[in-house]
């Protein structure tokens, strides 16, 4: 065990929680966004909003019996979860935990220490703000691209939440396609560029692909289908992205998730389509660069939410 030495203060830790549609991530991240200790379970969200209440009350049990045996102190309990949350912390969607409605943050509070719960991608947005790509910018946008797409406005630091807490849907901006026969065909965003909407278009070709890395390795084998939707997804990315700046007027496009993180043919054509489709000659040069924080985003954004509350409390 670690122990702070004799006569020291006690670190300040937060107990990070990053639950998503397949996995729960727990963490312990101190004041500089370092992730002290990390355990994943899987969600199994098919099993109901309770279970998946208890499992991850478990985890923060457990991550606040391993802080204090490291003789940490802990400063609060943040919750990056996979669904709308309003500007109160109060869950306000059920498309994976089934929590809305349920009282997470005074359940945490009551059982653990105070409690933070904050959607994902602003929780992603935060991390890079203080710690990531998007230190010391006046603003950003920041975009996810994973399993979906969501998107956050930050200012000065501060994720743009809106009125309700639900200015963060990128998923469901209209797509529109012309197949070769010239008929007209639309698409939400996600599922036409997300990593699952990438696996579903690609499985009328290849039925038994389950993964975006195997769309990959047929594109690197010459395969013209695998390629085309790659860059296809990518190029309906790009078109977002110059939306999004040419709406908002950014410092930078930070862009993480797994998906937005892999580089590649979908890469490239995201930052391509997203040039040739900002207006101002001024915005077009603007950074489009991967996020910094990686696949423990959520973990070190919702540790960040805890901290910055108590800034904020004191």
């Amino acid at each position: 065990m670690l122990h702070p030495a004799m006569n020291e203060p006690a670190v300040d830790v937060a107990i990070a929680l990053d639950i998503g549609g397949t996995k729960i991530a727990a963490g312990l991240i101190d004041r500089h966004g370092c992730v002290m200790q990390r355990t994943i379970l899987p969600t199994h969200a098919t099993e109901g909003g309770s279970a998946v209440l208890e499992r991850t009350l478990t985890l923060a049990r457990q991550a606040q019996v391993a802080a204090l045996e490291s003789g940490y102190r802990v400063a609060g309990v943040g919750i990056s979860l996979c669904e709308l949350v309003d500007l109160t912390g109060t869950v306000t969607s059920h498309y994976t935990v089934a929590w809305q409605g349920v009282p997470v943050q005074a359940i945490f509070t009551e059982c653990i220490a105070p409690t933070f719960v904050d959607a994902d991608v602003r929780a992603h947005a935060l991390a890079e703000a203080v710690y990531g790509a998007g230190r010391g910018l006046a603003s950003f946008v920041y975009v996810t691209v994973g399993t979906g797409i969501s998107s956050c406005l930050v200012l000065d630091g501060q994720p743009f939440a809106g009125t309700h807490g639900n200015a963060l849907v990128l998923s469901t901006m209209p797509v529109t396609v012309f197949d070769v026969c010239g008929r007209k065909i639309e698409f939400a965003l996600e599922s036409f560029a997300s990593g699952h909407g990438l696996v579903q278009r690609y499985r009328r070709y290849r039925p038994g692909v389950t993964r975006v890395e195997e769309i990959v390795a047929d594109a690197q084998q010459g395969l013209s289908r695998a390629t085309a939707v790659l860059s296809s997804g990518g190029e309906a990315l790009g078109s977002a992205l110059a939306w999004l700046v040419n709406v908002l007027d950014p410092a930078a496009v930070i862009v993480g998730g797994g998906l937005g993180l892999a580089g590649g043919l979908y890469w490239e054509s995201a930052v391509a389509a997203a040039r040739a489709h900002i207006f101002a000659p001024a915005s077009r040069a603007v950074p489009i660069v991967h996020a910094a924080c990686g696949v423990d985003a959520g973990l070190i954004g919702a540790g960040a939410r805890v901290f910055a509350q108590s800034i904020h409390s004191e």
